[in-house]
C-alpha cells in the first residue's frame, strides 16, 4: 500500500515460497477507517475483500472485465449495484461468513490512449455515487500505478541498480531490507516537510535530487548515537 508518490507502509516480507495473496492478507491488517485502499485485478479475491473491507477502510479495486456480476440497480453515474461472492471451491476452506457483499461497479474506457484494454472494471466499497462520482473514481484508481516508481525509488535510486542485498542469512536479509524501507520514509518525510515550507505538492518534488542531498550532508553530522538524540 502507498499513499501517491510518498512513502511505503505497512509492508509484509516473505520468503520465495510465500504467496502474493498471503503476504497482502498480512498487509491488509495495516488499513483504517478513513483510508482508501486501491489493488490491481490479481488481489481481488473474495476472502482478501473480505479481510480489507472488515478493517472499515474504503476500497477501490480492479477486478477483471469478464468477471460476471450482475446487475442489482442502475446509478445515475453509469455505476451500477452488484453482489461478490466466494467460490464453491473457496467456500471450502473458509472459516468467516461467505455471505455475498455489495459492491458498486465500475466500466470504463480509455480512447485514444496506446495499448489500452477495451474496459477497465473497478469494484468499491463506495456505494453512493453522489458523494464519489464513477469518473472521479476512474481517475483516482490510475494513481496506483504511482507504486511502480516509488518500489523504484527503493530498488534502484536508494540501493542502487547494480547493488543486490549484501546480507548472507534471513535474519540479515530482513534487517537490510526493513534499513531500506526506513531509510526510504525518512527521505520521503523530509520531502514532505520540505514541500510544506514551500506550499508546494511534495510529488513534485525529485526522490533522486533529495537523495544526493542527503549523502552529501551526512559526512557533516558524522555518527550520531541514538542515546544522544
Amino acid at each position: 500500500m502507498v499513499f501517491p508518490r510518498l512513502l511505503l507502509f505497512g509492508v509484509a516480507l516473505g520468503g520465495y515460497k510465500d504467496s502474493e495473496m498471503s503476504l497482502a492478507h498480512q498487509s491488509v491488517g495495516h488499513l483504517k477507517p478513513g483510508m482508501l485502499c486501491l489493488a490491481d485485478r490479481g488481489l481481488s479475491g473474495f476472502p482478501l475483500w473480505q479481510a480489507a473491507q472488515a478493517t472499515g477502510a474504503e476500497l477501490l479495486w480492479r477486478i477483471p472485465k469478464n468477471r460476471k456480476l450482475p446487475v442489482i440497480k442502475r446509478l445515475p453515474d453509469g455505476s451500477y449495484l452488484s453482489m461478490i461472492e466466494s467460490a464453491p471451491a473457496t467456500q471450502r476452506n473458509m472459516t468467516g461468513s461467505t455471505k455475498p457483499i455489495t459492491v458498486r461497479v465500475i466500466d470504463y474506457q480509455l480512447p485514444g490512449m496506446p495499448d489500452a484494454e477495451p474496459i477497465y472494471r473497478l469494484i468499491t466499497t463506495l456505494l453512493d455515487h453522489e458523494k464519489a462520482d464513477a469518473v472521479a473514481l476512474a481517475a483516482l484508481y490510475h494513481a496506483r500505478w504511482t507504486i511502480e516508481t516509488t518500489l523504484a525509488e527503493l530498488k534502484t535510486t536508494l540501493k542502487g541498480a547494480d547493488i543486490v542485498l549484501r546480507s548472507k542469512t534471513p535474519d540479515l536479509v530482513k534487517q537490510e531490507f526493513y534499513g531500506l524501507l526506513l531509510a526510504h520514509y525518512a527521505i520521503r518525510k523530509l520531502m514532505w516537510e520540505a514541500a510544506l515550507t514551500r506550499d508546494e505538492p511534495p510529488e513534485r518534488l525529485s526522490f533522486k535530487q533529495a537523495v544526493n542531498t542527503v549523502r552529501r550532508k551526512l559526512p557533516v553530522y558524522g555518527a550520531i548515537p541514538p542515546s544522544a538524540v
